[in-house]
């Protein structure tokens, strides 16, 4: 980022700046629990590896996380089992959404990369090789990255649950390629009460420390990943982070992200910082229209892009 930015003043700037994106975009309706939030709700969260917090706006009010839980079970499963993870998952963008079924049918049941929902299957199926409740540990794993007790919003995860149709097709896909070993319910079930975990921009900012700081988390002050899984982490982020929106994200932020549809959109500035960002408002590729912005304004201010 430029030397001698007021990151405060930035946000201040980006909050006026983005006030004509309010209304171009509506909340994940799809997801019953997710249909009634306040669709003017905005929030912006920078965390710099030095310290330093800065936020604007509704950084402090806990939102679905959804998606970008993704990220953290992803990191878990291949501090554990290492690059087998990359047996049952590829490392492709999609080009196509999150939940597209026929790719997976044409490509045998292996999901092109681990943050479309049927890779984030995959990986909810590895960490159930090892424990009982695989949400719980993703949960735990960035309370402890964020120095927070979070939750899960059990309301919200009964709702996904309810109307999983699609997520039950492509766990069933799967399992019947072997890509997946066990019951599908209990996949689909761990999988949708993580994505119900509740978080804060400044929370979710602090939990992303290590992608920013070569793997290690000044929250936890411990080593978290490998340098060299935190620059693999960062690069699944930059190409396969936002979907089938991805390239056009890269090209409008220039940072490494992952986007969900509670509205939460987590960057970052590899050796400097994180950003959070959250507005309910989604486009037609289920990232937040006024997050996404917000970003992009961050990015040309500053001059963070990586890119």
């Amino acid at each position: 980022m430029k030397s001698g930015v007021s990151i405060d003043d930035v946000l201040a700037e980006v909050a006026l700046m983005v006030r004509p994106q309010f209304g171009k975009g509506r909340p994940a309706d799809y997801i019953p629990q997710l249909a009634g939030i306040d669709p003017h709700k905005f929030g912006m969260a920078v965390c710099t590896f030095s310290g330093g917090e800065h936020v604007i706006g509704d950084a402090d009010e806990a939102f679905s996380a959804q998606s970008i839980t993704k990220l953290f079970a992803l990191g878990l499963a291949l501090n554990q089992i290492g690059d087998e993870v990359w047996t049952r998952v590829g490392k492709e963008p999609s080009g196509t959404p999150f939940n597209f079924l026929s790719q997976l049918e044409y490509e045998h049941g292996v999901p092109r990369n681990p943050f479309i929902n049927a890779g984030a299957l995959a990986i909810t199926d590895i960490l159930l090789d090892t424990v009982k409740a695989p949400e719980l540990l993703v949960r735990d794993f960035i309370g402890m990255l964020s120095g927070s007790r979070l939750e899960i919003d059990e309301a919200v995860a009964q709702s996904e649950i309810d109307t999983a149709h699609k997520n039950r097709a492509i766990a069933n896909l799967m399992r019947g390629a072997g890509t997946i070993t066990h019951a599908v319910e209990a996949v689909i079930a761990a999988y949708c009460r993580q994505c119900a975990i509740t978080l804060s921009c400044r929370q979710l900012a602090r939990a992303a420390l290590p992608l920013a700081a070569d793997g290690f988390s000044p929250v936890a002050e411990e080593t978290i990943f490998p340098s060299r899984l935190t620059r693999r982490l960062n690069a699944l982020l930059l190409t396969c982070g936002t979907y089938d929106s991805v390239g056009s994200f890269a090209y409008r932020v220039g940072l490494p992200a992952k986007s969900g549809v509670g509205g939460g959109i987590l960057a970052v500035v590899p050796g400097q910082a994180t950003i959070a960002v959250w507005s309910p408002e989604l486009d037609k590729f289920g990232s937040s229209v006024v997050g996404t912005a917000a970003l992009e304004y961050f990015s040309q201010l500053t001059n963070c892009s990586v890119l």
